[in-house]
């Protein structure tokens, strides 16, 4: 073998590909990928020129999946610095002329007028030279020139080079050429403003009495005619106004945040432009029943859990209520000159054990993290020495005895035995995120994936850090813990492994990092418990995995983006694509179990008359059986299968849930959106 290459079968979080990796570590695509057009994208086994075309735009995708999971070197990292991944941007679809944003407080220019400066309603500064890049400023803010305007506007700035131009601005913007004799609305539009939001301050242009720039309640608005037309400024301005993370990226939704007076928005899988308003049933619950807890026990309740039969509440005071009763009666503690709770986490499997995070306290500092293992008998103060002045967020893996906060200062993270009251803890930062505020954070529910809401920035999302030292085998195409099948590939998280066996059978490694690393169960593997012995970087390890004949999985990226394609464009679906009425698609998955003919695992599904599935395969869409055409080894992959479906002639357009079922076994549940 050539120094300058070196085959191997890179699998990522999501799949395993053939690729060829030179020897300064590039992934570049092998001939082999593009020729299993042949047998991928037809139905018939009929090899042509459209076909290679139509896989080479399916590798497109792939490569897109590879990127989001990182090369092999970009995932050994340290404990505490995760290979953060961000989800989706910091601007919001609000049906205005561009991506909006939070509130922006004041806008001005620097002296020559190269430089444009804002400050957002949190305080924090930012400038922009080309007036698309952001950066974090120190600059002081100009005292305010505006005059009242003696309208219904409120304000009045005056251009430094035309003392006869003139903006008013409050509600709508006014633009007056003649020194405030005659005015013209710039902003008015069937009786709303085109900007959003009220228009909090005016910049013009020391450079050019055309150019103008507004501050508004969503975001930063540019004209470069005097504001006949306007453009955001918002899609790189680190200012989404993150409250806390309503929900995870599962079951076909995305990731969605509450977002202050924006309500709750998410970035659905496939969403390339911005988060996007959506109603929100739990969201809804939440504040519903805060309010009327709040009339009931006579206090601010700011923050709310249940686990059980058990209710846990904080109030804007430091008050801590317990409920073991589903909300009957109640019991408090008394405030200790604490900040409001924030945030409380409640283990769902243990309601007795419960976290709370409590923001900046009045006057001196306070407890930011408390901990219950009685039903709050008694909270134990788990602050030691975090940093932070306060905390908006707090989860835990508590079998792992990992603790995440998120604080005014960022991301901490800690390790102590929660079944016990014992003393706290020293804390370490997280590293490789935005400098500011953390907002909130969550664990997925099996404690793999952690995600964190970074203030104006958005949603980051790694492995969570503990991983690495309480490592765990789960299903590959979707992170759960659902039973293995023969053929099946499988996560390692928390570890290289260097080898693997099942009594007298060799189980492939087919990738490995120091932070993951992929195996596939053996098509041979025997019935029953499959007792697996890893080799790995910190010594050997013994797991028994449930083995079903079948236990099917859909992969799906970490934003919740499902492998399903169009199978005549190879394109993705995602809800920038949208299937249609009587279209055929593929579906990547894994653990369908046996093939025939038999394959050996570790080896890519042949090109020409691939495997077929043994256990029939059957397909739902909004649960109802749709027609499967094909099930077979994916040609060219390791581990996957390959699903061939046609939706129905007549559909109903919008999303769609979308499953997989084999001997009464249900894969996970995908969204997809159709028109008709």
């Amino acid at each position: 073998m050539k120094k300058s290459h070196r085959k191997l079968l890179l699998v990522n979080n999501f799949r395993t590909l053939p690729v060829h990796v030179s020897a300064s570590g590039t992934i570049q695509w092998t001939h082999l990928m593009c020729q299993s057009a042949t047998n991928f994208t037809g139905s018939g086994g009929h090899s042509s020129a459209g076909s290679v075309r139509r896989y080479a735009a399916l590798l497109c995708n792939l490569t897109l999946f590879l990127c989001l999971a990182g090369t092999l070197a970009a995932q050994a990292r340290s404990a505490v610095q995760p290979d953060w991944r961000r989800i989706g941007n910091s601007s919001v679809e609000l049906a205005l002329a561009s991506p909006a944003s939070g509130p922006v407080d004041r806008v001005w220019y620097s002296e020559d007028g190269t430089t444009l400066f804002v400050r957002t309603s949190t305080g924090r500064l930012f400038e922009t030279s080309d007036f698309e890049n952001w950066r974090p400023a120190s600059a002081v803010p100009p005292e305010s020139d505006a005059q009242p305007d003696g309208l219904a506007e409120g304000r009045v700035r005056t251009s430094r080079t035309n003392p006869e131009l003139m903006y008013a601005f409050g509600s709508q913007v006014r633009r007056s050429d003649d020194g405030g004799v005659s005015w013209t609305n710039l902003t008015l539009f069937e009786g709303r403003s085109i900007l959003g939001a009220e228009v909090r301050d005016v910049a013009v242009s020391p450079r050019d009495p055309e150019e103008v720039v507004v501050a508004a309640g969503t975001g930063v608005w540019r004209s470069l005619d005097q504001g006949l037309s306007w453009t955001g400024l918002n899609e790189t301005l680190p200012n989404l106004p993150i409250r806390r993370i309503a929900s995870l990226p599962r079951d076909g939704n995305g990731a969605r945040l509450l977002a202050g007076d924006l309500g709750v928005i998410e970035w659905a899988p496939g969403e390339k432009q911005a988060w996007r308003a959506v109603s929100d049933l739990f969201a809804s619950q939440d504040v519903s029943a805060r309010s009327t807890l709040s009339r009931t026990i006579g206090a601010d309740v700011t923050a709310l859990a249940s686990a059980g039969d058990f209710i846990y509440a904080g109030s804007a005071d430091g008050r801590l209520w317990v409920s073991s009763d589903r909300g009957l009666t109640w019991n408090s503690t008394a405030p200790a000159e604490r900040g409001a709770v924030e945030a409380i986490y409640a283990d769902p499997k243990d309601p007795r054990f419960a976290l709370a995070a409590l923001g900046p306290a009045r006057g001196a500092a306070g407890p930011r993290a408390l901990r219950t293992v009685n039903a709050g008998q008694f909270w134990d103060d788990l602050t030691g020495d975090l940093p932070a002045s306060g905390a908006y967020g707090i989860t835990a893996d508590r079998a792992a005895g990992a603790v995440y906060v998120a604080t005014t200062s960022g991301l901490f993270y800690t390790r102590i035995d929660l079944n016990a009251p014992v003393p706290a803890m020293p804390w370490s930062a997280v590293e490789g995120l935005p400098s500011g505020a953390a907002m909130d954070v969550r664990l997925d529910p099996d404690g793999n994936q952690l995600f964190v809401a970074m203030e104006g920035y958005g949603v980051y999302a790694a492995l969570a850090p503990h991983r690495l030292s309480s490592p765990r085998l789960v299903n590959a195409a979707d992170f759960s813990q659902r039973a293995a099948a023969p053929g099946s590939l499988l996560s390692f998280l928390g570890g290289r492994v260097k080898a693997a066996r099942s009594g007298d059978l060799n189980v492939p490694v087919l990738a490995a990092s120091d932070s993951e690393s992929q195996i596939q169960v053996p098509f041979a593997a025997p019935a029953g418990p499959l007792s697996l012995s890893l080799d790995t970087a910190s010594g050997d390890v013994r797991v028994a995995v449930p083995l079903e004949t079948v236990s099917p999985a859909i992969f799906v990226d970490r934003v919740g983006t499902p492998l399903v394609l169009n199978a005549d464009t190879g394109v993705l679906l995602d809800g920038m694509n949208t299937a249609r009425s009587g279209a055929r698609l593929q579906i990547l998955a894994t653990g369908l179990g046996r093939v025939r003919p038999e394959w050996p695992a570790g080896v890519p599904g042949p090109l020409d008359n691939p495997p077929q599935v043994v256990t029939p395969v059957r397909a739902y869409l909004d649960r109802a059986p749709i027609e499967v055409t094909r099930s077979v080894l994916a040609p060219g992959y390791v581990g996957l299968y390959l699903i061939e479906v046609r939706v129905p002639a007549i559909v109903n357009a919008g999303s769609a849930e979308l499953y997989l079922e084999s001997e009464n076994q249900q894969s996970n549940r995908v969204r997809i959106w159709i028109e008709p």
